[in-house]
C-alpha cells in the first residue's frame, strides 16, 4: 500500500500522540490532529470529543487513514469508559466508513489479554491469537475495539491493524516493563509498518521492542514489515537494583497485565 499522504492522528496532545506527532512525518505524513484536549503549538488541531459526530466526520474527511490513539488509557468507572473508548471508537469507525477510509490503526492494548498467565518455561511466547481477558474496564474496551476493527473489515471493507501496545515511554520506569517496552522510535516504525502493509484485513499485533525479555509473539507484527531496533535490556541492571525482581505470587509476575489485575491505575482528569 502506498504511504498515506494525510493521517487523521486522534489522541494528538497525549502522551503517545505527543512523540508520533515528532516522528511520524519522518516517514512523509502530513498529520491531521484530533484531541479533546488543546495540541500544544498547533492551532490548526481540532479540539472536539470523540461524542461530536459532526466535528469527528469533518477531521476524517479527506484523509488517508488513521491512527487512533485517543481514549481514556488507564482504568476509569465504566460509564467514562463507554463513553470515551467504546462509544467514542464506534462513532470514529462509522464516521471513517461515511467518508470512504479504507485504513486504521487501532491502538489496542495489552490489557485486553491482560489476565492471560504469563509463560513459565524458556522460549514460550504469548500467542496473537490468545483469547480476550480483559484486566479492567479499559482492557475490555480494548477488545470491544479489536472486534468492532473485524466487523468493520467483514461488513465494510475497512481495513484495520490493531496494535497491542505494551508500555511505550522514552524509556521503561519498571521492571515489568522491560518485557512489554515499545521505544518511541519502534512505535513509529510499527505504526508505519501498520499503515502501509499489503492487504491486512482485520491484523492484531503485539507492539513492543525486540526486548531481550519479551514474553510475546512479534511474528505478525513482523510479517508488515515491522523491525524493532530497540531493546530494554541497557535499561535492566538499573531497574532492578531499584526495585528488584517481582516475586512468585506478584501480579507482574503471574499475570501480562501485571498490576493492572489487582490494583489499576484510575484516570485523573487534569
Amino acid at each position: 500500500m502506498p504511504t498515506p499522504r494525510t493521517l487523521l492522528l486522534t489522541g494528538a496532545a497525549g502522551s503517545i500522540g505527543t512523540m508520533m506527532r515528532e516522528l511520524l512525518p519522518r516517514y512523509g505524513y502530513a498529520l491531521r490532529l484530533f484531541d479533546l484536549a488543546p495540541v500544544p503549538g498547533e492551532p490548526d488541531a481540532v479540539t472536539a470529543d470523540l461524542a461530536d459526530q459532526d466535528a469527528l466526520r469533518e477531521a476524517v474527511r479527506g484523509v488517508d487513514a488513521v491512527l487512533h490513539l485517543a481514549g481514556i488509557p488507564v482504568e476509569a468507572p465504566f460509564e467514562e469508559i463507554l463513553r470515551a473508548n467504546v462509544e467514542g471508537t464506534f462513532n470514529l469507525y462509522e464516521a471513517a466508513r461515511a467518508e470512504g477510509v479504507r485504513r486504521i490503526v487501532f491502538a489496542s492494548s495489552n490489557h485486553a489479554v491482560g489476565f492471560t498467565p504469563l509463560p513459565v518455561g524458556d522460549g514460550q511466547l504469548i500467542p496473537v491469537d490468545t483469547p480476550h481477558r480483559p484486566d479492567t474496564y479499559y482492557g475490555l474496551s480494548k477488545g470491544f475495539g479489536e472486534d468492532l476493527a473485524q466487523l468493520y473489515w467483514d461488513r465494510h471493507g475497512i481495513e484495520t491493524v490493531s496494535v497491542r501496545i505494551g508500555s511505550c515511554f522514552p524509556e521503561p520506569t519498571t521492571v515489568r516493563m522491560l518485557s512489554i517496552w515499545l521505544s518511541p522510535a519502534d512505535a513509529a516504525r510499527l505504526f508505519h509498518a501498520a499503515l502501509t502493509a499489503e492487504h491486512v484485513g482485520h491484523t492484531v499485533v503485539y507492539g513492543s521492542s525486540a526486548n531481550t525479555r519479551l514474553w510475546w509473539d512479534l511474528s505478525s507484527a513482523r510479517a508488515l514489515g515491522y523491525e524493532p531496533l530497540d531493546d530494554s535490556e541497557s535499561f535492566a541492571a538499573g531497574l532492578i537494583a531499584q526495585q528488584g525482581e517481582p516475586g512468585p505470587d506478584d501480579p507482574d509476575r503471574v499475570y501480562l497485565g501485571g498490576h493492572f489485575c489487582t490494583d489499576p491505575p484510575m484516570w485523573r482528569r487534569h
